[in-house]
């Protein structure tokens, strides 16, 4: 048996998400035959966007080294010890948008998201441009990420999770920013959804 119930925890996970003010729409679970690996995926969203534009994705990748290693550590310490908070597991948050008509200023955009998730939800906003003929104008994807590292400890010690509410506090926020600026962005294929 495993030292830390990791689907306990992505069970948990969508529950708080709900919590939250998140619609939860589907999960996956990939575990990889040959190395062990194992992707958590779940797509969410903000209570005011079921019928889009924006699309969060939480995923959650587990290396078995790491956890053979955090479980190595736990049997290798007295029981009244806590764990170190060294190894980690990485809760990555993913909010994409349609192909947008008129896209944001990228630096401006990475500012203010940077503000909202603050130091303990760090983002990165990219953008690709495709072109369906040569002669067609650029259609820009918006997708933005955040990294949330989670120590195992912290997984092991249950109870009640602040960084998680903070963080899916702040995940929140962000929706809530890109689905008030989505209409502009998106121009007149807004109404499709």
């Amino acid at each position: 048996m495993a030292v830390v119930d990791i689907a306990g925890f992505v069970a948990d996970l969508k529950d708080h998400a709900a919590e939250h003010g998140f619609h939860v729409h589907d999960e996956r679970h990939f575990v990889e035959t040959y190395s062990m690996h194992q992707a958590f995926e779940v797509d969410l969203h903000p209570e005011a966007a079921c019928g889009g534009p924006l699309d969060l994705r939480l995923s959650l990748d587990l290396e078995v080294r790491t956890l053979l290693a955090f479980e190595d550590e736990v049997m290798s310490i007295p029981d009244d010890q806590d764990p170190s908070d060294d190894l980690v597991i990485n809760l990555v948050f993913s909010w994409a948008l349609p192909p947008l008509d008129h896209g944001p200023d990228l630096l401006v955009l990475a500012t203010e998201l940077a503000g909202l998730g603050g130091p303990d939800l760090p983002t990165q906003v990219s953008a690709v441009d495709s072109f369906e003929a040569v002669t067609d104008a650029p259609q820009r994807s918006l997708g933005v990420t955040a990294r949330l590292e989670t120590p195992l400890a912290a997984l092991l010690r249950g109870g009640e999770a602040d960084w998680l509410c903070d963080a899916l506090e702040r995940s929140r926020t962000i929706s809530e920013y890109l689905l008030d600026r989505a209409p502009a962005w998106l121009g007149d294929g807004f109404g499709e959804f």
